[in-house]
């Protein structure tokens, strides 16, 4: 019977009014229509209104009782959370939906995007990794970023703490896509907020989930696969022997991208997976050089012919650094009886920065943003301890 619903496949026609966006967003917000069921609906009933009208059917042969599709209302208050926002909707088949999802099976039938979605349109290359990366692994995301920018890529990353922070903060100058677990307008983490908004205004934000959606434990998956599907190569930088940037490295593998690995000290568990990444197969990441040698020789006249149609006053090589990111502000000096809860949060914020490869106390304090005179009683603490190890030349690690 539902072989029946389904015949006589009718041509896709692209949305051209409101009314059309209107029915694209009801169909993909009803209830069991993913990605995928949407586009087998439009491919049979050739527009979305059609299919809606053939919704309730479908899914009676399918054995759901008072089924309903979303309602125009509905789907209406969503639309005015959307302009209320500032947020437009990208859909797929127009102009201006990312040519690297247009062709995986469970590409998302509309996006949310806050900014400019021109920049959805450029050669990308992902970031991501660790949420408590080390100060190294932050350093090294922030100069790949860096580096892929001036090259011609847009890094596109998730927006979550860590590796991801660093990586769309480094890339200001040059272009990055944030893509958000959920609503576009719903900022996770929270303290990400000032950097979300740079984002915006000076690449783009994008979500596939409804407006104003918090995000579940669900929706990172799916997330994930966005980040890796718009890039031509995924770069996993920290990560866990189980952590979600291996996830985003399965779904780029499974479509058909590049996955490039940062090796890391058998020792610190943040380079688990990135280990276990090479020994099975992918690429080793030194520098961006490593990165670009991967990429295909022909991407370089893509790359040229896309730098051409960024905006116009935020091309790479002419685009200033950011001037309103939030500068760090001095702390002020250690007060003679600390609360405790302030000691365990500067302890906690010096190991989270420290893993088994050395690093330079002074690197380590301009990293935390604190006066030495703050973070030196605080290591030796840490040192007597047994929870950091000085070593010749001024380096210090962590002992596990």
């Amino acid at each position: 019977m539902v072989e029946d619903l389904f015949s006589s496949p009718t041509p896709f026609t692209p949305p051209t009014t409101e009314e059309d966006r209107l029915s694209w967003l009801r169909l993909i917000r009803s209830r069991r229509v993913g990605p995928t069921t949407f586009h087998r609906m439009l491919a049979e009933h050739g527009s979305a209104g059609a299919a809606l009208a053939a919704l309730p059917a479908v899914a009676r042969a399918a054995g759901a009782k008072d089924y309903r599709p979303v309602t125009i209302d509905e789907a209406g208050a969503e639309m005015d959370a959307a302009r209320r926002a500032g947020a437009r909707m990208v859909l797929w088949g127009a102009p201006d939906y990312p040519p690297a999802l247009m062709d995986l099976p469970d590409a998302p039938p509309l996006l949310w995007v806050l900014g400019d979605p021109a920049w959805l349109l450029r050669p990308m290359v992902a970031l991501v990794g660790a949420r408590n990366a080390s100060s190294l692994g932050q350093r090294m995301a922030r100069n790949l970023a860096s580096a892929l920018g001036s090259a011609g890529f847009v890094v596109v990353s998730g927006l979550a703490r860590g590796i991801d922070a660093a990586a769309h903060r480094a890339a200001l100058p040059t272009g990055t896509v944030a893509v958000q677990a959920g609503g576009v307008d719903v900022i996770y983490p929270p303290e990400n907020r000032d950097l979300a908004a740079m984002i915006a205004a000076q690449g783009c934000r994008i979500s596939e989930q409804p407006m104003g959606a918090a995000p579940m434990a669900r929706h990172f998956p799916l997330r994930n696969r966005l980040v890796s599907g718009l890039a031509r190569a995924v770069v996993v930088v920290e990560a866990a022997a189980r952590s979600g940037s291996l996830i985003t490295a399965r779904a780029a593998l499974d479509q058909g991208r590049e996955v490039l690995a940062v090796p890391g000290h058998p020792f610190d568990a943040r380079a688990g997976g990135c280990n276990m990444l090479i020994r099975d197969g992918a690429t080793l990441v030194r520098g961006a050089q490593d990165v670009l040698d991967l990429l295909a020789p022909a991407e370089a006249a893509a790359r040229r012919a896309a730098r051409k149609a960024a905006p116009a006053d935020t091309r790479p090589s002419e685009a200033p650094a950011p001037t309103n990111a939030p500068a760090a502000r001095p702390r002020p000096a250690r007060a003679p009886n600390p609360a405790l809860r302030e000691v365990a949060a500067l302890h906690a914020a010096i190991l989270d920065r420290l893993g088994p490869s050395p690093l330079a106390e002074d690197q380590l304090i301009r990293d935390l943003a604190l006066p030495a005179a703050r973070v030196t009683p605080e290591l030796l603490t840490l040192e007597l301890d047994g929870k950091v190890q000085r070593q010749p030349g001024g380096l210090i690690s962590r002992l596990n």
